[in-house]
């Protein structure tokens, strides 16, 4: 008896009901739609500056959903090196800096032919050190361990098998097959379809040692950019991936158990794709309001250390700092000495861009939601 999806003599032939998937595509399609008019009318700068949003957002949460927690001024720094926006003297992490470059060069070089050699570069990007924690990998090739690759959980000695990838003799033909796939279903396959099968297969093979999920949302992304020709992406998968994780392993693990009618997994992810795009609304809001908050203060004489922490503020969000701003906060951020941050920091009270809160030792700043730039 067949366990697992790859084990069916009819794979990787995968099959699925067209009428099921009619209506949640028609409906990721207008989606789509709406908001590829609402960025057109963005501008050329706010729409660099969205694009810089989406990229530190998938670069957090495609890791996040892998238990990798990264810094996040380190991510900006990163992106905004690679789009060549200024940094403001944000942190430097060259792991951060290498997972940024595959993400950018998935979606930028999307036209670009797909090969063993490019996908071994991208995962030897994720993994600079040929460590993962503490486990030396494989990096740079398939994995080639006699040692099953099999997907667990629960505590050492009573592990659940939740899946179990193609053994590692098998992966050359495996690989090979996916990648003429690739390369022959581009604009034969519906473009978000092909996507969805594009993930799934590649998580489905398993073919490394260890970033096969990040990979498989680079590929998704790349298979995305490819089917609306469109270098950048507005919205995130991997957000809404890490929102929705526990459905998205659950959904995985059974299609990975069943047969080759893949038409379960279609549906959920078309409709992960439709509130992926949903979602992208808040970040997109994000750098309208930031973008007018700066033209309504446009005449306001800030120094650079200033706009540096109303910059970090407004990227925050509406909750602000955890904690609030605190003058100690502004020293650390700017460099500068108590004096200086405390009169800065009343400079900006005074101009009603920051509301304080609490006395003495105790006050904290947050962005003023008076500023009518931020209603």
């Amino acid at each position: 008896m067949n366990k697992y999806i790859w084990q069916h003599d009819a794979w990787p032939a995968l099959s699925w009901d067209t009428g099921a998937l009619l209506t949640p595509l028609g409906e990721c399609r207008l989606l789509q739609g709406k908001l590829l008019s609402k960025v057109a009318g963005l501008g050329f700068n706010l729409e660099h500056q969205a694009r810089a949003e989406i990229l530190v957002e998938e670069a957090i949460k495609t890791s996040a959903i892998e238990g990798e927690q990264l810094d996040v001024q380190s991510v900006r720094s990163s992106v905004a090196r690679r789009l060549g926006l200024p940094s403001d003297g944000l942190p430097f992490d060259r792991r951060v800096d290498d997972l940024v470059s595959v993400l950018i060069d998935a979606t930028q070089n999307y036209h670009q032919p797909l090969s063993s050699d490019r996908l071994w570069g991208w995962q030897a990007a994720l993994f600079p050190t040929g460590y993962s924690g503490m486990h030396k990998i494989k990096v740079g090739g398939w994995r080639d361990s006699e040692e099953p690759m099999r997907v667990l959980s629960g505590p050492i000695g009573r592990e659940k098998v939740h899946f179990e990838a193609p053994s590692s003799d098998r992966l050359d033909g495996e690989m090979q097959q996916f990648l003429s796939w690739w390369e022959e279903g581009e604009g034969k396959v519906e473009g978000i379809i092909r996507a969805a099968i594009a993930h799934l297969w590649f998580v489905t093979v398993h073919p490394f040692d260890d970033g096969n999920g990040r990979i498989a949302r680079v590929l998704t992304d790349m298979a995305l950019a490819q089917d609306d020709k469109q270098r950048v992406r507005y919205f995130t998968l991997s957000a809404e991936i890490m929102r929705e994780r526990e459905d998205y392993y659950s959904i995985l693990e059974k299609t990975q158990q069943g047969s080759c009618d893949v038409t379960g997994w279609l549906v959920w992810f078309l409709g992960c794709f439709a509130r992926a795009i949903q979602h992208s609304d808040g970040l997109l809001n994000g750098v309208f309001a930031k973008a007018e908050f700066w033209r309504a203060h446009a005449q306001d004489k800030l120094t650079d250390r200033q706009m540096k922490v109303i910059n970090r503020l407004l990227d925050a969000g509406p909750d602000g700092f955890e904690g609030g701003l605190t003058t100690q906060k502004f020293v650390s951020m700017t460099h500068c000495s108590r004096v200086t941050a405390y009169r800065e920091l009343n400079q900006l009270s005074e101009l009603g861009i920051l509301k304080r809160n609490g006395l003495g030792r105790a006050v904290k700043y947050e962005l003023s939601r008076t500023d009518k730039s931020l209603v």
